[in-house]
C-alpha cells in the first residue's frame, strides 16, 4: 500500500512540476515563441495598472506572476512616475491578479488528484483542507498588508522622522511587544499596533484587529479538522498529530490575550514538529516583512517531498566546522561550550525535507522561499529540533526558465557567464552540489551559535535579521572551506559573487532588507580581498590566489561573528562595520563597495528588465533538451 502511495506521490510531484513549467513559460512570450493568449493576459494586466505594453513592463509583470516577487514591478511603477500611494494601490491590484491566477492552478491540481483517486482519502483531504484554509489567508493578506506595512509602519516612520532606533525604543518603553516565554520581550508578534485617539498605540491580537478574516480562517480550519476526523491514516499513522496540530492553530488564532500569543503559537510549532509525513503543511512562521513589531506573516502552504533527492554530506560538514571553531573560541567566551552543545543538538535533530511547494497562499503570493529552516521559536527548537525545507528542483527549473538579461552582459564577462550557464544547463550534478553547500548549508547555518534568548537580546536596535542571513550563508561557506572539494571551488566562489551582486537589486524592497544587507557584507569582503575590482567595468578575479584571499576573509569574519553571537552583542555593532543607514536604506561603509552599489543600482533601474535578445538563451535550451 505504501508503494502505491509513493507511486501516486511521484505522479502528483510530476503534475506540480508540469504546472510550474507551464507558469514559467510565460517568459517565452518575450522571445520568438509568441502565445497570443498569454501575451494578452499580460498586456491586459499592464493596462489595468497603467503601464506601457513594452518588453520591460511585460518582463516586470511576468516576474511578478512567475517568481511572485514584486521588486521588479515596483521599480517599473516608480519609473513610470507613479507616486507612493499609487504604487501601493497598483501593487495591491497585482497581488489580487497573481492570487487569482495561482489559486486556479491549485484548484485544478486538487481536482486532478481527486478525479484520479491519487494518494489516500486522508491525504486528499489534506490537499482540500489546506486549499480551503489558504483561500481565507489569501483574502486576509490584503488587509494585513494595508494595516501593518502600508499603514501603521509608515505612520511610525513619519512620526519618528525616519529614526528607527527611536521606534524600537518606543515599542519597548510602552511594552508593545508580545510577551516571550519568560514574560520578557518576545522576538516576534501575532498582534498589531493600533493608534488610539490620544495619539498613543495599543497592541491588539490578530483575532481582534482582523476579526472578520480570522473568523473565516477559523471556520475553514474547523471544517478541515472535522473532515480529517472522519478518515484514517493507515500508512503513516499521522491522523492524531494532524488533528492536534490543527486544533492548536485554531486555539492560537482565536487567542485574544496578547501575553498568551507566543506560548499559544509555540504549541502550534510543538504539535507540528510531530508531523513527519511526506506532505507537510506550512503555517505562519516568518516575520521579515514587519521591521518594527515583527508581526508574523500570513504563510500557509503544503509542501511535497521528492524521495529521489538527497543533500549529500552538508550536515556532517556543518558539524565538523562547528567542532573546529568551538575549539578555537571556547577559551575566549564564557558559556560558549553550553551554547555550542545546544545548537549541535538542534542540528542533529533536524528533519530535512527536499521537494517542492505544492500549494501556497497569503504572504507567499509575495514570494516563495528557495529553502527554509523553522520553527524560529527557540524553546520549541530546544525541545524538538527544527525542520529544513529545500526546493532545489523549483529553483533550478526557474533559473533555466528565466530569460537572459542585458544587465548580466554589462556586469559579467562572457567567460564568467559561459561557465555559469554550463553548470545550469549541462551539469545539474554540480549545480545541486553547490545548492546543497550554499542553500541547505545556509539553513543549517541559521541553527548555529544560538541560545534561547539570542535573538531577543541582539535585536535591541532591530537589526538581528540584518546580520542573521549573512551568518547563515557564511556558515555554509566556512563548512565548505574547511572541507573543500577541488572541483567545486570555482563554482562556490562564482555563486558567492553572483549572489552578492544580485542582492543589490533588493535595495528598496523592505521585506527582504536582511538579504540586501547580507549582500553588502559579502561585497565588502569581495572588494577588500580583490576578488572584485571596479574601474570602468567590474573586474572579477577567479584565480587560486583570489580564492585563498576571500576564503581567509570569510574564516576570520565568521569567527568574529560567532563570538558576537556567543556574547549576544547588539546586531547593529556588527552590521555597522559594513553598512550604515542613509535615509530609508542601508549603504556600504567601504568606498569601493559604495561606488559599485550605486553603479549597479542605477544600472538596475535603467535596464534591469531589459532582456538579452541575442538568441543565446535558445541555444542553451537546445543543449538542455
Amino acid at each position: 500500500m505504501k508503494e502505491k502511495f509513493f507511486e501516486d506521490l511521484d505522479q502528483v510531484y510530476q503534475i506540480i512540476k508540469k504546472n510550474h513549467d507551464e507558469i514559467s513559460s510565460y517568459y517565452d512570450i518575450l522571445g520568438d515563441q509568441q502565445d497570443s493568449e498569454k501575451l494578452n493576459f499580460i498586456n491586459d494586466f499592464l493596462d489595468t495598472v497603467g503601464l506601457s505594453r513594452n518588453k520591460e513592463s511585460q518582463m516586470a509583470a511576468i516576474t511578478r506572476l512567475v517568481s511572485l516577487r514584486d521588486d521588479a514591478l515596483t521599480q517599473a511603477l516608480k519609473k513610470a512616475d507613479f507616486n507612493d500611494e499609487e504604487v501601493i494601490q497598483k501593487k495591491e491590484e497585482a497581488y489580487l491578479w497573481v492570487a487569482d491566477f495561482h489559486l486556479k492552478v491549485h484548484q485544478s491540481l486538487i481536482e486532478t488528484i481527486e478525479q484520479n483517486q491519487l494518494l489516500t482519502p486522508f491525504y486528499r483531504a489534506i490537499f482540500r483542507g489546506v486549499h480551503e484554509v489558504g483561500l481565507t489567508f489569501s483574502g486576509w493578506q490584503s488587509s494585513w498588508t494595508a494595516h501593518i506595512i502600508n499603514g501603521i509602519n509608515r505612520e511610525l516612520y513619519r512620526l519618528f522622522e525616519g529614526d528607527e532606533e527611536k521606534i524600537y525604543e518606543m515599542l519597548t518603553l510602552h511594552d508593545l511587544h508580545d510577551k516571550g516565554h519568560d514574560g520578557g520581550k518576545g522576538d516576534r508578534s501575532y498582534s498589531v499596533l493600533v493608534k488610539q485617539e490620544d495619539g498613543t498605540f495599543n497592541s491588539v491580537p490578530y483575532s481582534e484587529a482582523f476579526a472578520t478574516e480570522v473568523t473565516e480562517s477559523l471556520l475553514a480550519l474547523a471544517n478541515f479538522k472535522n473532515n480529517l476526523l472522519t478518515l484514517e491514516d493507515d500508512l503513516f499513522n499521522q491522523k492524531e498529530v494532524h488533528i492536534d496540530y490543527l486544533q492548536a492553530i485554531i486555539e492560537a488564532l482565536a487567542e485574544r490575550d496578547t501575553d498568551k500569543l507566543i506560548p499559544k503559537w509555540a504549541d502550534v510549532d510543538r504539535k507540528w514538529m510531530k508531523i513527519t509525513a511526506p506532505l507537510q503543511i506550512g503555517h505562519p512562521l516568518e516575520y521579515y516583512e514587519d521591521h518594527y513589531k515583527k508581526a508574523v506573516a500570513l504563510e500557509w502552504d503544503l509542501r511535497i517531498v521528492n524521495p529521489q533527492s538527497h543533500a549529500g554530506e552538508v550536515k556532517e560538514s556543518i558539524k565538523s566546522m562547528y567542532n573546529t571553531l568551538i575549539d578555537e573560541i571556547e577559551d575566549e567566551v564564557q558559556n560558549s561550550r553550553r551554547i555550542y552543545e545546544r545548537s549541535l543538538k538542534n542540528a542533529d535533530r533536524v528533519q530535512l525535507y527536499l521537494g517542492r511547494p505544492a500549494l501556497y497562499y497569503g504572504a507567499e503570493f509575495c514570494g516563495l522561499f528557495s529553502a527554509q529552516v523553522v520553527p524560529n521559536d527557540e524553546l520549541i527548537t530546544k525541545e524538538a529540533g527544527k525542520k529544513i525545507f529545500a526546493f532545489a528542483d523549483n529553483v533550478l527549473d526557474s533559473t533555466r526558465a528565466k530569460p537572459f538579461m542585458q544587465i548580466q552582459k554589462e556586469i559579467f564577462s562572457e567567460d564568467f557567464l559561459r561557465q555559469n550557464r554550463e553548470v545550469i544547463f549541462q551539469k545539474p550534478d554540480i549545480w545541486h552540489d553547490v545548492y546543497n553547500i550554499t542553500t541547505i548549508g545556509h539553513e543549517y547555518g541559521h541553527i548555529l551559535w544560538l541560545d534561547d534568548d539570542t535573538e531577543a537580546v541582539m535585536n535591541q536596535s532591530g537589526n538581528f535579521k540584518n546580520i542573521e542571513e549573512f551568518k547563515a550563508t557564511t556558515g555554509g561557506l566556512v563548512a565548505f572551506f574547511l572541507n573543500e572539494k577541488e572541483d567545486l571551488k570555482y563554482h562556490i566562489l562564482s555563486d558567492v559573487v553572483k549572489r552578492a551582486i544580485g542582492l543589490i537589486a533588493w535595495k528598496e524592497t523592505g521585506e527582504v532588507e536582511p538579504y540586501y544587507c547580507e549582500g553588502l557584507i559579502h561585497l565588502s569582503g569581495l572588494f577588500e580581498t580583490g576578488v572584485l575590482k571596479c574601474g570602468k567595468t567590474l573586474e572579477i578575479d577567479m584565480s587560486d590566489k583570489a580564492y585563498e584571499n576571500i576564503k581567509s576573509w570569510y574564516l576570520q569574519t565568521y569567527k568574529a561573528l560567532a563570538k558576537h553571537y556567543l556574547t549576544k552583542k547588539d546586531a547593529s555593532l556588527f552590521l555597522h562595520q559594513y553598512a550604515q543607514k542613509e535615509g530609508k536604506f542601508y549603504m556600504p561603509c567601504n568606498d569601493q563597495v559604495r561606488y559599485f552599489v550605486n553603479y549597479y543600482w542605477n544600472l538596475h533601474q535603467d535596464m534591469g528588465q531589459i532582456i538579452d535578445d541575442s538568441g543565446e538563451k535558445a541555444s542553451w535550451m537546445e543543449q538542455l533538451a
